[in-house]
């Protein structure tokens, strides 16, 4: 049974077996992809506010700060890293989507909230997605892979079991107990350049949208994804341009892309974050698989808020 003692509901919607899709910044979530993913369908669908997980009991904020705002320009607000939940109705299902940073403590009690309010509001499925660094070229289409334990669900979807053993982080603990509690539960990866992991990937944030429409049943709404990925792809190019040894690593990883062969066909990590081979070439200098996990988690849900706000005209 989950737990609602650390949320805070702000509207109590009639929703029907809804879809619970969720992701998290921070260590999963390569290239801002999966976060990416679902702050756009929050703002494309127009999402309403669910409710939020109070961050105190879940975050260490000398890491993860919170954030002073100006309102109007003149009283300060303190915007604090929390993870908010919102909900909508689309051609397909209800669905729930959930967006915050990862926590940095008591993750069991963290993982009852949420799976507290799957519960409350009797969800069909939990779906997570995340984004991992991998062997991949940046001008081929993104792979993304979905995992499950359930059998019923790795036939109706086409997903693979997960064979990854080794540390996890939120969405690792998220699917676990979700499969204890008896909730049905998909765990979708996105595979993003190791050589480029600094650069965020609206590619891949485009794919793992749409393989979760794709479960949901429901158009996903990534018109606007075009021009943003033609100069992802752009900056990249510059960028090894002048780098004949990278252009050369490049070249073989299309090639091993067009020959069919995938990122997991080696047992890479399907459900983590990998570090690349220390001696890979990159496109920065330092370690090619540093992301920092408190970058957007802690302005995420104020922008939301703040986009909601101008669509209603607050």
């Amino acid at each position: 049974m989950g737990s609602t003692q650390n949320v805070r509901w702000l509207s109590r919607p009639t929703l029907r077996r809804p879809v619970v899709l969720a992701a998290f910044t921070g260590w999963n979530d390569a290239g801002d992809a999966a976060s990416r993913a679902i702050r756009h369908l929050v703002e494309a669908w127009n999402a309403t506010p669910l409710a939020e997980i109070d961050p105190e009991e879940f975050t260490d904020f000398s890491t993860v700060r919170p954030h002073v705002r100006l309102s109007r320009g003149r009283s300060r607000q303190i915007v604090w890293p929390t993870v908010g939940l919102w909900h909508v109705s689309t051609p397909g299902a209800d669905v729930v989507l959930v967006l915050g940073p990862e926590p940095s403590l008591r993750w069991k009690l963290f993982t009852d909230q949420v799976l507290g309010v799957a519960e409350e509001l009797d969800a069909s499925m939990l779906v997570t997605v995340g984004a991992l660094l991998a062997d991949v070229p940046h001008r081929r289409d993104v792979q993304v892979i979905g995992t499950a334990t359930d059998q019923n669900l790795i036939e109706r979807f086409d997903l693979q079991r997960s064979r990854y053993e080794g540390p996890t982080g939120i969405v690792g603990v998220l699917q676990d107990a979700a499969q204890r509690s008896g909730l049905s539960a998909i765990s979708l990866w996105a595979a993003v350049p190791a050589y480029a992991s600094q650069e965020p990937s609206p590619k891949a944030a485009l794919a793992l949208m749409e393989r979760a429409c794709e479960l949901i049943g429901t158009p996903a709404p990534g018109a606007q994804f075009s021009a943003e990925i033609h100069e992802y792809e752009s900056r990249i190019d510059d960028q090894v341009d002048d780098d004949e040894d990278l252009r050369g690593y490049i070249d073989r990883l299309e090639r091993l892309s067009d020959a069919g062969m995938d990122f997991d066909d080696e047992d890479e990590d399907l459900d983590e974050v990998s570090e690349p081979d220390p001696n890979q070439p990159s496109l920065f200098d330092g370690d090619a698989a540093t992301i920092d996990p408190s970058e957007d988690g802690e302005t995420l849900v104020e922008e939301l808020e703040q986009f909601l706000r101008d669509q209603r005209g607050d």
